[in-house]
Formats: structure tokens, C-alpha cells, sequence
């Protein structure tokens, strides 16, 4: 895992925040629970392929 992956993680973490709270002082609270829905779908896609990757590395590490 490289450390690559975190900061990809936090930006879009502080990206997703700010445009949370600019749709939410602009009255569009449909939007923002819609913008912080699809971050979260885009940083658990990441983090579902590295573990994929972990999975396979256990695998061949233990020869099943």
C-alpha cells in the first residue's frame, strides 16, 4: 500500500467537504447528501481493490 492511496483518499475527502458545505449554505441539501454519497462510493472502490489485492497476496503467501 502506498502512501499514494492516503492522500488520494484525504483529497477527496476535503474536496467532497467543501462542496458539501457550499451546496448546503446554497440551500441544495439534496446535492450535497448526493455529492458526500458518491465520495464515499468513490474512496470504498478504492479501498475494495487494495484489499483484493491483500486477499490475493494471503493466498499465494499460504499456497491455497
Amino acid at each position: 500500500m502506498d502512501i499514494d492511496l492516503v492522500f488520494k483518499i484525504a483529497a477527496i475527502g476535503i474536496i467532497v467537504a467543501v462542496l458539501n458545505q457550499l451546496l448546503i449554505r446554497s440551500g441544495r441539501e439534496d446535492q450535497a447528501m448526493m455529492t458526500t454519497l458518491a465520495g464515499l462510493i468513490v474512496v470504498l472502490s478504492m479501498i475494495v481493490k487494495e484489499i483484493s489485492v491483500l486477499f490475493v497476496t494471503i493466498k499465494s503467501l499460504f499456497s491455497l
